[in-house]
């Protein structure tokens, strides 16, 4: 699975700038508040896996489905998905995670620590902070995992 696409935070708002972002990516992972349930059904009409997580602002019967936590996997490696980064309850490296995504803070941002690779790819949805709408695609065909970060248009709702 080479091409992973990370998107977060789209609080009901999915751009269409940011479904051709997408476009040809293996697995979508979305790291929460992702606001209507319609995000989730077209981000899985364009990769053959999405992995979703409920974000705080998720809420209702379609939100409650969504689990808090989830693991995607990569070909050979595994990466945890939760939220909101503060909430990591596990040492992702003895557990064997290769990454790990989250989102909440709406920065874009990406460090590795312990040979774990954390990534923020901000938020996609409606601007807010200052902060620039993005999302970021993983190129997993070889280490380390190469990041390509899209900057959103700057167009609010």
């Amino acid at each position: 699975m080479p091409l992973i696409g990370c998107i977060s935070d789209t609080h009901g708002l999915l751009r269409a700038e940011a479904l051709k972002a997408l476009m040809g990516t293996d697995l979508i992972i979305h790291a929460g508040d992702v606001g209507t349930p319609g995000i989730l059904d077209a981000l899985r009409a364009i990769a053959r896996v999405v992995v979703a997580v409920r974000g705080n602002v998720d809420k209702g019967t379609w939100a409650d489905a969504l689990p808090t936590t989830a693991v995607a996997r990569a070909g050979d490696a595994l990466v945890y998905v939760l939220h909101d980064l503060s909430e990591l309850d596990l040492d992702p490296a003895a557990a064997g995670f290769a990454a790990v995504v989250s989102g909440h803070s709406h920065q874009p941002k990406s460090y590795e620590r312990s040979g774990v690779l954390f990534i923020n790819p901000g938020s996609a949805g409606p601007k807010r902070f200052r902060l620039p709408a993005t999302l970021a695609r993983l190129n997993t065909d070889r280490a380390p995992w190469k990041i390509e970060w899209i900057r959103l248009a700057e167009a609010q709702r």
